[in-house]
C-alpha cells in the first residue's frame, strides 16, 4: 500500500463555497497521491481561488469554455501518473476519507472498477424524485449489461488506472457516468460496489443536475452498450461465447501437447484454461497491458500459471534461456507482419523434438475488411502455410482444414454482404452447429474451411 499511488480527478464548476474544504480533505487522506482539478470555466469566484494555489502536489487546469463534468475527467485522465484513479465531486456530498473502502478490492486483487454506492450505506433522506430516477435507470443498465447494479450514477467511481484509459468516453457532461458503466461492463471488467456515505445537498445548496439529464443519461447508456469496442476485443469478447468451438480446438490440441506449454497470444485467457488441464507448467504472453491485467487477475493465485506482456517479434528474447516442448499460437500469426521471421524466433524457444500448434485463418479468397480490422495481414493457404513452417526450421506433421460450414458463412456475411462487425448472436448460432460440423469433419475430410490446424515440429 506505500507503494500506491492514487490520481484524485476533480471536476469543478461554481464551487467557491466548498473546494477549498474538499481539497484539504483529500490532502489529509492517508494515502499517498496527486491531485488533478479541472475548473469548468466557473462564474462565480472558484477559478479566483484555484489560481492561488501553490501545491507540488496540485494541478490546476482551467477550460476555456464550460464544456461539463465528462470533459473535465476526460481531460484530467491526460494528466493521470497514478495506479488507482478516483473521481471526485468539489462539493461535500461525498466523504474522501472512506478512499481506504473504495480502493481496497482492487487492492486485493479482487477488482478493476469499484463503485461506491450512495444506497448501501448511510445517506441523507430525501429527493424521492431523484432516488426514483436513479432506480429506473440503473434497472434499465442491469437488464441491458446483465447486471445488477445499484448506483450507475454515483460520483465515487474508482478505477485501476490502465482500465479507465482503455474506456472509449465521448460525452461531455453527466451522461458520463451512464457511458462509464455501459463501457466498463460490456468490455467484462470486474466491478464491485461498496456501500459509502452520502450527503446529499438541496438545489439551494448548489446541486446541478436536473430532471431533463435522466433522458441524457439514458441516451447515453443506450449508445454506448450499443456502440462497438475495438473491434478485436470485442470479436475477442465474443468468442468466450463459442464454447464448443473451443471445445472443440482444444479437443484436436490436446493430443499434441506437451507439459512446458508457452500460449501466444493469450487475450483473454479463452485457451489458457484448457491447457491447464494438460500442461504442468503454462506461460501466458499478449502485448496488450489490459489483456495481461485481465489475465493476471484470473489467475492470480495458481503456481503453475507465468504471464509475460511481450511483443511476439520479441518472444526469444522475453523467455531469455528458458526453453518449451509446446508452444501453441490460435488465430495469433495472421496478426504478423514478418510471419516468418517470428517463426524462426518460436523455433529458438523450442526444446529438441518440441512442437508448435497453431490455428490460423484459411484461404486468402475470404480475406475481407472484417479481417482487416481484426488486425489480419493475411489468410493462408496449405501451401504458403507449409512453406513458411518448413523454411523456418520445421517439420510439418498435421495439417488440414477446420470448419467448413463457418468458410461458406464468412464468405457470404464478409466478402458477400460486407459486413463489418460480428453479431453475437450470429456466434452463438453458429456454436450450436459446432458438434455437427466436428462430427462430419472427423469422417470426411474436406478442401477448404474457415480455418487452418497445423503441428509443426523441429528438427533439432
Amino acid at each position: 500500500m506505500k507503494d500506491i499511488k492514487l490520481s484524485v480527478i476533480i471536476p469543478v464548476y461554481n464551487e467557491v463555497n466548498t473546494i477549498l474544504e474538499v481539497i484539504r480533505l483529500v490532502k489529509n487522506e492517508r494515502h499517498k497521491k496527486e491531485i488533478i482539478i479541472i475548473d469548468d470555466r466557473s462564474t462565480d469566484r472558484t477559478r479566483e481561488l484555484l489560481s492561488s494555489i501553490h501545491d507540488d502536489a496540485i494541478k490546476v487546469l482551467f477550460n476555456e469554455v464550460n464544456r461539463g463534468k465528462g470533459y473535465s475527467i476526460r481531460r484530467g485522465l491526460e494528466q493521470v501518473t497514478g495506479d488507482i484513479v478516483i473521481i471526485q465531486d468539489a462539493d461535500l456530498e461525498y466523504y474522501p476519507d472512506e478512499y481506504g473502502i473504495l480502493i481496497q478490492k482492487i487492492l486485493e486483487g479482487k477488482a478493476d472498477v469499484v463503485y461506491g454506492s450512495r444506497f448501501l450505506g448511510q445517506h441523507r433522506v430525501f429527493h424521492f424524485f431523484h432516488y426514483l430516477g436513479n432506480s429506473i435507470l440503473n434497472l434499465i443498465a442491469n437488464i441491458i449489461l446483465d447486471t445488477n447494479l445499484t448506483d450507475l450514477m454515483t460520483g465515487y467511481k474508482v478505477f485501476k488506472t490502465p482500465v479507465i484509459r482503455s474506456l472509449k468516453l465521448y460525452a461531455d457532461r453527466f451522461g458520463i457516468e451512464a457511458e462509464i458503466t455501459a463501457e466498463v461492463f460490456k468490455r467484462r471488467y470486474r466491478v464491485y460496489e461498496v456501500p459509502i456515505s452520502y450527503s446529499g445537498r438541496t438545489y439551494e445548496e448548489g446541486k446541478k443536475i436536473k430532471w431533463t439529464d435522466f433522458f441524457v443519461s439514458l441516451g447515453w447508456l443506450l449508445k454506448s452498450a450499443l456502440r462497438g469496442i475495438v473491434v478485436e476485443q470485442d470479436t475477442l469478447v465474443k468468442m468466450t461465447m463459442m464454447r464448443n468451438n473451443n471445445r472443440w480446438t482444444y479437443d484436436k490440441i490436446k493430443p499434441f501437447l506437451g507439459k512446458k506449454v508457452l500460449e501466444l497470444g493469450s487475450g483473454l485467457g479463452t485457451f489458457s484454461n484448457y491447457l491447464l488441464n494438460d500442461g504442468e507448467e503454462v506461460t501466458l504472453t499478449d502485448i496488450n497491458e489490459e489483456y495481461e491485467i485481465y489475465l493476471k487477475n484470473r489467475f492470480i493465485g495458481n503456481p503453475w500459471v507465468k504471464i509475460l506482456r511481450t511483443d511476439i517479434a520479441c518472444i526469444d528474447e522475453a523467455v531469455g534461456v528458458e526453453r518449451f516442448d509446446t508452444v501453441v499460437g490460435i488465430n495469433v500469426l495472421e496478426h504478423i507482419d514478418n510471419d516468418v521471421a517470428v517463426l524462426q524466433k518460436i523455433n529458438k524457444v523450442l526444446s529438441a523434438d518440441g512442437k508448435i500448434i497453431f490455428l490460423v485463418p484459411a484461404h486468402q479468397a475470404l480475406l475481407s475488411d472484417f479481417d482487416k480490422k481484426l488486425g489480419h495481414y493475411r489468410r493462408y493457404s496449405k501451401k504458403e502455410l507449409q512453406d513458411k513452417l518448413v523454411s523456418a526450421g520445421f517439420t510439418v506433421k498435421k495439417i488440414e482444414f477446420m470448419n467448413f460450414i463457418g468458410a461458406i458463412g464468412w464468405f457470404i456475411k464478409f466478402r458477400i454482404l460486407r459486413d463489418r462487425y460480428m453479431p453475437g448472436i450470429t456466434i452463438q448460432l453458429l456454436d450450436k452447429f459446432i458438434p455437427l460440423i466436428a462430427l462430419i469433419e472427423k469422417y470426411v475430410k474436406f478442401n477448404f474451411g474457415l480455418s487452418l490446424f497445423c503441428i509443426g515440429e523441429t528438427k533439432k
